[in-house]
């Protein structure tokens, strides 16, 4: 075997070439192999225009950050947000944030909602303004007072008006989570800032009284959320004024504050008709329901099933099922089943049986069969007479 030993490399004197000018020289070694494109003057190579490299776009990057939090991965996503944050594209993350947030409080991370809030509103204070009232949003619905109390103060050191959204989800929050003192001062809170508060805060609010049956508190507190003064609310404030003394069973104050709401002009409608029907069913007062019966008539009103309800409730009560006919006469009992009362009732109430087994009959069908509320009676009281009899099996 044998080897070859090279010897060393000496440059070569430049030959002169007409395609190459001399103040470019290149090394005799590496002039037979490069190509002819290569061997053009910069200039002109600068004026190739350059294909964008295959880096993912900004908003491609935060949809799939947003992806990454979504499906748990929240390693991946607080990495994808720190890269975004500190580059060019950090506006695209206030774009994001209204699906990332709530991704956040869905599976449980509220310290990532606050963190996001605070990191954005640092490097955008104009994206703050629109962060921090979703931060609070996020957190009450997630339960989280006490970060939910941080994201205000945030928000008061930073200069920023809670508006109307951000207080009705801060009551919302007290309302399902907080306790019935902590509700409270935070209602005193919400009405300190002059703003109005909306139906779906004062439900949350009345749902919390009822579900603890703080009746005579739910009274004065739609009293003082303007009972006589807001047109805007329509009959709500006015049929949970009515349900707080009719769920207590105060008879002479249900009747005085209906009298009172026909005085201040307010027209009553199916709710508050049926707010004064479950009270008289309960209390088996039959002269009454039929006077609510010929007002509905008179006033224009048509009974739904909660209203058949109360009085199948009522009559069966007193073993009186044959006379149901006569009530049902007068309350149209051809007409085809609905329910068109406020669900804020049956929480105080509940549903009556009448009501509860007509439901699960017709969800049962599935409208394969056209029921009226003659059929749903006769199939109760059918259910009813088995109820009692006693079957041997041999």
């Amino acid at each position: 075997m044998c080897s070859l030993v090279l010897p060393p490399w000496r440059p070569l004197p430049l030959a002169a070439s007409p395609s190459l000018p001399s103040t470019h020289p290149l090394p005799p070694s590496s002039a037979c192999h490069v190509p002819t494109r290569a061997r053009t003057p910069p200039r002109r190579a600068a004026a190739v225009p350059r294909v964008r490299a295959a880096t993912p776009d900004a908003h491609d990057a935060a949809a799939l950050m947003v992806a990454r939090a979504e499906a748990g991965d929240f390693a991946e996503a607080r990495s994808m947000w720190a890269q975004l944050l500190h580059s060019s594209a950090a506006p695209c993350l206030a774009a994001a944030a209204p699906r990332l947030l709530p991704a956040y409080a869905r599976l449980g991370r509220p310290d990532e909602i606050l963190l996001a809030a605070r990191e954005l509103a640092a490097r955008d204070p104009a994206a703050g303004r629109a962060l921090y009232p979703l931060a609070v949003s996020c957190l009450g619905a997630a339960g989280e007072l006490a970060r939910m109390e941080d994201a205000v103060l945030d928000m008061g050191r930073l200069g920023l008006r809670v508006d109307s959204a951000t207080g009705d989800a801060f009551l919302r929050a007290y309302a399902a989570a907080g306790t019935v003192p902590q509700m409270e001062a935070a209602y005193r809170r919400h009405k300190s800032t002059g703003l109005l508060i909306s139906r779906g805060a004062i439900r949350a609010v009345a749902s919390a009284y009822i579900a603890r049956q703080k009746y005579y508190r739910l009274g004065a507190f739609v009293s003082d959320a303007g009972l006589r003064r807001r047109r805007d609310a329509g009959n709500l404030l006015w049929n949970l004024y009515l349900l707080s003394f009719a769920a207590n069973f105060k008879m002479k104050s249900l009747q005085r504050a209906f009298l009172e709401m026909v005085a201040a002009g307010f027209q009553p409608d199916i709710t508050t008709f049926n707010i004064r029907a479950a009270a008289f069913s309960k209390m088996c007062m039959f002269w009454d329901l039929h006077l609510t019966a010929d007002h509905m008539r008179r006033d224009g009103v048509a009974p739904d099933l909660v209203t058949h309800g109360c009085f199948v409730d009522a009559y069966l009560e007193r073993r009186l099922a044959r006379n149901l006919t006569f009530a049902f006469d007068k309350l149209d009992g051809t007409a085809e089943p609905v329910v068109a009362t406020d669900g804020i009732v049956f929480e105080a109430f509940g549903k009556g049986g009448f009501q509860a087994s007509s439901e699960a009959l017709m969800e049962a069908t599935a409208g394969k069969r056209r029921w009226t509320y003659y059929k749903l009676l006769g199939v109760y009281l059918r259910k009813q007479h088995r109820r009692n009899q006693v079957f041997w099996n041999y």
